[in-house]
């Protein structure tokens, strides 16, 4: 009897490893003596986060089309068929010589050459969209896909009908449950039974525009019951790290990183973050009143399209990438405002997509089955 074996390829970003990784234990969970195999791109994040994990991967040299004009970015679209065509027989040659019963793309470089020779060699493969956009890899792909899980509704304009499948993306399951845990995390965050708390989330790069807007208005909740969690991101850390202390601003606690997202999103009252897919799926999940400022520096525009699925239904305020300076005070806003904080976090929480995991697994076994 075969072995049952998964590859999932893709990555790139958080938003692509994360459900990856969320879909890789999921099956395990349901088929322990599986054995799955990642594909990514070398030189990418995944690289080292998926072994992290204890799962196996194998690196692609691929790049993607660089969209900027500068010399770095026409030598690297220069090369970019040459290593495409090195990828595809790499792809090809790791496909055939794993077996796979099915192939996963989660997005990102890798997942390209992975699915299309897995198509060729008559492999199942299933999609996974994160974003309420459909990156143009996925929408070449998805013409030989079995199906393609999708997030968000609507997704028809990009996809087959009969192909989709709305799950949800998948999240970390340590937030799935935090009512026990709001404790811990007012004595994790060093909080005070009547200060209210701003969760700022930057993504683990930071986001300058975001940090640039909170330092200028940083002056709105001194000495104020307001406690500020703040992801500045290792980019900004020292020089942010530095502001603060000349100021004194006690109620701040800035973070590169924050290593207990679980506890970040117990603690919360309002959150403020990027439009990412999986931030999104997050906040929803938890059911949190949010404030979405999209970067502009992704393809397509895709996070305000993120953004504006939650916008349109009551479930989140957006604010542009140039307009940070008002973020506190719209913060505060809706501290202050409790009728349209409650609205806006209920409407958040049904959105949300508890069993988005399971949902994409039960999928992924009715194709091998």
């Amino acid at each position: 009897m075969k072995a049952y074996k998964v590859i999932i390829s893709g990555g790139g970003t958080g938003g692509h490893i994360f459900p990856a990784l969320a879909i890789a234990n999921g099956i395990i969970e349901k088929k322990p003596e599986a054995e799955i195999l990642f594909v990514g791109a070398k030189g990418r994040m995944e690289m080292e986060k998926v072994p992290q994990a204890g799962f196996n991967i194998v690196g692609l040299d691929v790049v993607g089309i660089q969209r900027s004009i500068s010399i770095s970015s026409i030598i690297k679209n220069l090369k970019f068929p040459f290593l495409l065509i090195k990828s595809l027989t790499k792809a090809k040659q790791i496909v055939k010589n794993f077996n796979p019963n099915i192939v996963i793309g989660v997005g990102g470089y890798a997942s390209g050459p992975t699915l299309r020779m897995a198509n060729k060699l008559n492999i199942p493969t299933l999609i996974q969209e994160q974003n309420s956009y459909a990156g143009l890899t996925n929408k070449w792909l998805s013409k030989n896909a079995s199906k393609i899980c999708v997030a968000y509704s609507k997704m028809d304009k990009f996809f087959s009908k009969e192909k989709i499948i709305v799950t949800g993306n998948p999240v970390r399951k340590d937030i799935s449950d935090l009512k026990t845990k709001k404790e811990e995390a007012f004595t994790y965050f060093k909080i005070s039974n009547n200060e209210k708390v701003i969760l700022i989330l930057g993504g683990s790069l930071g986001a300058k525009s975001i940090n640039e807007g909170l330092l200028n208005s940083l002056k709105l909740i001194k000495d104020k019951p307001i406690k500020l969690i703040w992801q500045v991101g290792k980019r900004y850390i020292s020089s942010i790290s530095e502001s603060l202390k000349k100021s004194e601003f006690a109620n701040v606690t800035a973070t590169a990183f924050i290593n207990r997202m679980d506890l970040a999103y117990a603690a919360a009252d309002v959150i403020v973050s990027r439009a990412g897919a999986l931030s999104i799926s997050e906040i929803t999940l938890v059911g949190k009143a949010s404030i979405l400022v999209p970067s502009p520096n992704v393809s397509e525009d895709h996070q305000t399209k993120n953004a504006m699925a939650l916008v349109e239904n009551k479930a989140a305020i957006l604010v542009k990438d140039s307009s940070t300076d008002g973020l506190l005070e719209k913060a505060l806003y809706l501290l202050s405002n409790e009728k349209e904080y409650t609205l806006i976090a209920k409407n958040a929480k049904l959105l949300g997509k508890p069993n988005a995991t399971e949902d994409i697994v039960d999928q992924v076994l009715k194709l091998t089955n």
